[in-house]
């Protein structure tokens, strides 16, 4: 016959609703479980043997039979108990020693960060403006495809507010013409590039003598995809020198910009490396602009609190690469390119102000 089992009785309180809140399984505090408990029972389980989980653990036996005794409190359970042959797992301790592999696994992911890039499953929200992309986003995505097949890129053209959307994390980088890190953000110069013209092919003035005249009788487009775009300095600085109308005609992208000049004699200034990216897929010619220009250096910028993460810093590394591709790879095109425009022609140059 079974012998009864002494039970402490449980005292009850009544809810709001009058029911017993007995039944109800209380939730432990888990600032009094010390984890390395659960290390513990690992090797109990596995081992069922309190000598072998011990050696297993570095501990010695006395300290392996206080953490079962421990253990035991935690569970309320006995979780082993002597058989036969040895110590046996209770029904309790059967089902820990199916979810424990997965939990120690867990912890162990999230203390030491130890998962692949390939496996991390996250999204990044990146600032830069499309007239960029065009020069980065071919290198970059096939890199970030490979190594992280399961990151979610989302661009983000504007770069309005950048510093206040990177520390509130509306966004995660910025890329684009941006000058030095105020504190609390840090900064990579990722190239640096000059300024070229963007004309149609067929366009008249490549028949005639390309000076700082024929320059400024040329009617220009202008990019603002917002108020204080960093990019519309350029339009900017022409109008300064007098030597662009001051009535352009204003577009809010890059592409569409260029399917413009490829249709009319408008001029388009623009970085040379995107405009030998542009003139690859449109019947457009890249020219010397005849005026010295400032150059244009492209950088990457994030805010401290991402400084660590080691996502994080392993996209920052993928997008400086890409960059450094990006920049080699075009070089040898833009400097063809310039050198075909420049034939027949010895027009004076402006020096830079």
């Amino acid at each position: 016959m079974d012998q009864p089992v002494w039970k402490r009785p449980r005292t009850t309180r009544p809810t709001v609703d009058g029911s017993d809140d007995a039944q109800r399984p209380q939730m432990p505090n888990l600032a009094s479980i010390d984890l390395n408990l659960l290390v513990d029972l690992g090797a109990l389980l596995q081992y069922r043997n309190i000598t072998h989980a011990a050696q297993h653990v570095g501990r010695s036996q006395p300290a392996m039979s206080r953490a079962l005794s421990r253990l035991r409190g935690m569970f309320n359970d006995d979780l082993l108990v002597r058989g036969s042959r040895g110590l046996v797992p209770t029904l309790m301790a059967e089902r820990l020693a199916e979810k424990l592999p997965s939990v120690l696994d867990a912890i162990r992911q999230t203390v030491n960060c130890s998962v692949a890039p390939r496996e991390w499953r996250w999204k990044v929200t990146m600032a830069i403006p499309d007239h960029q992309a065009l020069v980065l986003l071919p290198r970059l995505l096939p890199r970030l495809r490979e190594g992280a097949p399961h990151l979610d890129m989302v661009n983000d053209a504007v770069l309005a507010n950048a510093l206040r959307r990177l520390e509130q994390g509306e966004i995660d980088l910025a890329v684009g013409q941006i000058g030095a890190a105020p504190p609390g953000y840090l900064r990579r110069r990722l190239y640096a590039d000059r300024f070229s013209c963007l004309i149609r092919r067929d366009h008249p003035v490549l028949e005639q003598e390309w000076t700082l005249e024929s320059f400024a009788a040329l009617r220009h487009v202008a990019i603002a995809s917002e108020p204080n775009d960093r990019f519309h300095q350029v339009y900017d600085g022409l109008t300064e020198l007098s030597v662009a109308d001051c009535d352009p005609i204003v577009v809010s992208n890059v592409l569409t910009a260029a399917v413009i000049i490829a249709a009319t004699d408008l001029v388009l200034v623009v970085p040379s490396r995107v405009a030998i990216r542009i003139a690859s897929m449109l019947p457009l010619a890249v020219v010397e602009p005849p005026l010295e220009l400032s150059p244009y250096e492209v950088a990457l910028i994030w805010h401290e609190r991402c400084h660590r993460d080691r996502e994080h810093g392993w996209l920052r590394r993928e997008i400086t690469a890409a960059a450094r591709t990006a920049a080699s790879g075009l070089t040898e095109a833009s400097n063809g390119e310039l050198a075909r425009s420049r034939v027949a022609r010895t027009g004076r140059r402006m020096p830079r102000e």
